[in-house]
């Protein structure tokens, strides 16, 4: 070989600039990293499962500890009550007498006190309280009517839309002597039906009213009369007051005819041809005695002798 003849160069082996790893490094690398991690991760729990199950441990021993101290000293001492029962002590070491000191309260603990251990009383105290102040308010706000009328027929225009109270408080004076004059319609309906008239309680209320004596003004028709026996001596006989005028019959005066419709503000066709205005007779009721009755006769009277001559003054 002459000298001239170069020899082969080995093959260079490329060099990676700068150490810079490939992607399949990176992927090596990246994953020792996270398994390191979860490493660390696991030990650090199963060090803070160890940790918790000494704590845990301790905690229970101290508890069986406390447990077993206490059974012993409860052993020992129902031993030392038994040699004190059975006289073979005087005294006792371990059970003493405990004298609980007073304690000094202030009056608002007193008061608390007192409250805590009556406090059903107290509840049931307040109740009746409450009741008698609702039943003392409610008598001193209870209406007490200078007249009552009582509109016992079946017509609804007259008992509850007209304006009757308005129209009998002009003939009415304070009779009551409370500082108003007052006047109340009780609007009582009387069906031909007598189931009708259980049901919607006109029975009850009609009994109620004709066997008190809170009222002697009643306004009714034929309906009423219905219920009332041949030989029921209920009504005084008004035409003694007007021997000659035609709107009384059967000693009852009729409002058909005259302006009464006019003046409570309702049409006359509402007003029957068997409407009457009548006055109760004073009589000894089972709600009332005749002597009461009388009294609310002679207040209530006036007001009725009133109402039919102003309803007559165009006759």
């Amino acid at each position: 070989m002459s000298k001239k003849e170069k020899a082969p160069k080995p093959e260079e082996t490329p060099v990676k600039e700068n150490n810079i790893p490939d992607d399949d490094d990176k992927l090596d690398i990246q994953k020792s990293v996270l398994e390191v991690n979860r490493e660390f991760q696991k030990k650090r729990q199963e060090e803070q499962e160890r940790l918790e199950r000494e704590i845990e441990e301790k905690r229970a021993a101290k508890e069986k500890q406390k447990r077993e101290e206490y059974e012993k000293k409860l052993l020992e001492e129902k031993k030392e009550l038994m040699r004190l029962k059975q006289g073979l002590i005087e005294e006792s070491e371990t059970i003493h007498e405990v004298h609980e000191e007073a304690v000094i309260m202030t009056p608002w603990q007193k008061f608390r006190n007192f409250i805590y251990h009556n406090k059903w009383w107290l509840g049931i105290a307040v109740v009746f309280a409450a009741l008698a102040g609702f039943l003392i308010y409610n008598l001193a706000t209870k209406p007490n009517p200078d007249v009552i009328v009582l509109v016992m027929c079946n017509n609804n225009a007259v008992g509850n839309e007209s304006e009757l109270e308005d129209y009998v408080k002009q003939f009415t004076d304070d009779l009551n002597h409370n500082g108003k004059v007052q006047v109340a319609v009780y609007y009582i309906p009387i069906a031909e039906d007598i189931y009708v008239n259980y049901a919607n309680g006109s029975d009850t209320k009609l009994t109620t009213q004709l066997e008190s004596a809170d009222s002697v003004i009643v306004i009714g028709d034929n309906s009423l009369m219905k219920l009332f026996g041949p030989d029921d001596d209920v009504f005084v006989d008004l035409s003694e007051l007007f021997p000659h005028s035609k709107y009384f019959r059967n000693g009852k005066f009729y409002l058909q005819g005259t302006d009464f419709a006019k003046k409570i503000g309702i049409e006359d066709k509402y007003i029957t041809y068997d409407m009457f205005i009548a006055v109760r007779k004073p009589r000894k009721l089972l709600y009332a005695d005749k002597d009461d009755m009388q009294e609310t006769y002679d207040k209530q009277f006036p007001i009725v002798e009133k109402i039919i001559n102003d309803l007559m003054a165009n006759e």
